[in-house]
């Protein structure tokens, strides 16, 4: 595997490398002590997918608080997604800051991100399908949101002319109203 550190601090692109032969190729996409190599997180307890039926899908930006913030391992694994994180711990000298991918089934790539982090993505393609592990599990009552087009973030989303968003994800407050105490 390739870890490619991003330029906010502790979030990772993991691209798997395949070792090809006459029938395809083999590649490893989790491993335990390369992870505990780079000091990242190797406990997962939970595995999710989210199936989206149409481009333009936009869910997040989700996260969830102490003492239960959770890191998250991305991959879309049909069609693609823009995917986005934003740094939301308060004492990092990225914070408030965002990053973006393009994750697509064909470049294969994943995205490790850290404690702290919202997470959310646009689907580009129709009937794309996102893979998700997890370090904790989801405790409901620690599941807030930041709002995808807060000015704070200034987040380039594609789609503008057509956008399908759940009216949680669509209606979530102001990023102060929000980081009342996030950590």
């Amino acid at each position: 595997m390739i870890f490619t550190e991003l330029p906010l601090p502790g979030a990772y692109i993991i691209e798997p490398e395949p070792l090809p032969d006459e029938r395809g190729f083999f590649a490893r996409l989790w491993c335990q002590q390369e992870f505990a190599a780079r000091r990242l997180e190797t406990r997962l307890v939970q595995s999710s997918m989210s199936y989206n039926k149409s481009a333009g899908t936009l869910r997040g930006m989700h996260y969830q608080t102490p003492p239960h913030e959770e890191v998250k391992i991305v991959r879309c694994t049909r069609g693609s997604i823009f995917d986005v994180i934003i740094d939301l711990r308060r004492d990092s000298p990225t914070f408030v800051k965002h990053w973006a991918v393009e994750l697509t089934a064909s470049n294969r790539k994943m995205l490790y991100i850290p404690g702290g982090f919202a997470h959310g993505f646009q689907t580009l393609d129709d009937d794309t399908e996102v893979m998700y592990f997890m370090s904790e599990f989801f405790v409901p009552a620690c599941a807030r949101g930041v709002r995808w087009d807060d000015p704070v973030f200034n987040i380039a989303w594609p789609y503008t002319d057509r956008r399908i968003i759940a009216p949680r994800d669509a209606t979530y407050p102001d990023f102060t109203d929000a980081l009342g105490d996030p950590r």
